[in-house]
Formats: structure tokens, sequence, C-alpha cells
């Protein structure tokens, strides 16, 4: 039967301990999945989502690894293997957060950091967990990208050259392991309202202005997206950056 039911199904969130990723983490864990909520620093988070999951009757385990490093997502994933079995579904979520400055003031640093955390990242999860998901033929692949990938505005060079980077390094996977019944996508948040906004509210009214529906997305909004793409409802999409944005940003055709 089609539908939005993941049980059965085990996911892994890398960035979990995030202010997205918790609300990703949970979400799944809600339609039934299984979740691995990976951590790099923020082990405190990451278990309380894991309490989270366990008192509502879910199951989830605590993982950290360096995603940007082969020998600890590869120790990553022997765990999830031998706590929970081969992972069904991958959200590659985890980033490196920088100073936002501009192209002439941008540290070096900055742009390896991205790479690192967009495009190693995405490849090393992919190196990871594809092959079980060839072997069995079915997969999820799915990663946060941006629409500032869209967007070109200034100070931003550092973290859409990753997010590109990322982009088309996802497009051409989508390409090469799509015959073994597994899809690869990409969700595309605005600027959107988190746990921190709803802290420390900021004035985001010039930014509503330009958004088509009039409101910035909630991490819930994203969190949705996900599962849908996880779920049996999108088996039939792949190689898609879809902008969860309220129409802030379209891709043309």
């Amino acid at each position: 039967m089609i539908g939005m039911d993941l049980s059965g199904q085990v996911a892994v969130v890398t960035g979990a301990s995030g202010e997205l990723g918790r609300v990703i983490s949970r979400t799944l864990a809600k339609a039934g999945a299984a979740v691995a909520l990976h951590y790099y620093k923020n082990e405190a988070k990451a278990k309380t989502v894991k309490e989270e999951i366990v008192a509502g009757g879910g199951r989830a385990i605590v993982v950290q690894a360096d995603v940007s490093d082969k020998g600890s997502v590869f120790a990553m994933r022997d765990r999830v293997q031998d706590e929970l079995g081969e992972a069904d579904i991958i959200v590659n979520n985890a980033v490196h957060q920088y100073k936002w400055v501009s192209v002439l003031e941008q540290d070096e640093a900055d742009y390896q950091s991205q790479f690192d955390t967009c495009v190693i990242h995405n490849l090393l999860m992919a190196k990871a967990f594809v092959p079980a998901m060839i072997a069995k033929e079915a997969g999820r692949v799915i990663a946060i990208n941006t629409e500032c990938t869209m967007q070109c505005k200034p100070n931003q060079s550092a973290y859409i050259s990753g997010k590109a980077g990322q982009d088309r390094l996802l497009r051409v996977l989508a390409e090469e392991i799509g015959g073994h019944n597994i899809t690869v996508n990409q969700v595309a948040p605005g600027w959107m309202i988190s746990e921190k906004f709803r802290d420390e509210p900021a004035d985001d009214s010039g930014y509503i202005k330009s958004v088509p529906l009039g409101r910035r997305g909630e991490d819930q909004d994203i969190a949705n997206a996900v599962v849908f793409l996880a779920s049996d409802m999108a088996q039939f999409i792949s190689g898609c950056y879809l902008p969860v944005c309220g129409g802030n940003v379209m891709p043309r055709i």
C-alpha cells in the first residue's frame, strides 16, 4: 500500500542534534522509522531527541561521526547496521557553520569547510550506505540544500559554492543508481522559522514580502517534505531539487 508509513525502515539523519535535524528526526520517528541520530559535538541534544523518540514508543540510537572523514562515516555505518539494521533512508543534513562575509573578505578555509560538509559529506554517506541499498534494490537518499543556491546573494559565496557542488554530485548519483530503485533528492529550505527564531525573533518583514505565500516556512514544513520523499508516495521522484520556501525561488524550465 502506498503511503507515508515508514514502519520497519531505518533512517540515518546527519546533524540530528541541530535545530532542523531534531525536527526531521522526530518526524521520521513519528512516521514509524527507527532513527540513527548523528552528531558531531552536541551529544546532549542528540540524546534528548533519542529520549523523546523512545518515550513515544520509537527506536533510536545516538552516534558520533565527522561527516568529512571516511573512517568516521564508515564506523557510523557499522554501528547503525549492528544496532538498527541496514539503512533504508539517509538524510544528509549536517553542515559547518561559519561567518558570512564578501568574496574578497571570506577566508579560503571557509570554502574548504563548505566543500567538506556539502560535497565530501554526501559522497561519503553514499559510499557508506548506498551499496547495501543496491543489494536490496531499494533506498532513499535525501539531502538538505538551500534556496540560496538559486539566488547568489552577497556574502553567500562559500555556502552556495558547497551546495552547488552537492547538487551536481547528487544529480549524477541519481542517474547512476536509479536502476536499483533508489531515489536521490534534495530539499531546499528558505529562511525558515526554527527553535532559535522562536526564542529570539528577528525582523523578517522584508523577506516575507518576497515570498508569494506570504510567510516564512517552519522547520516542520521542511521535515514534512523529507518524510514525503522518504515514503512510497515519492517512489517515482528522483534527481529533484525541491524548494520548500513558499515560492520565494522557483526552478525554471
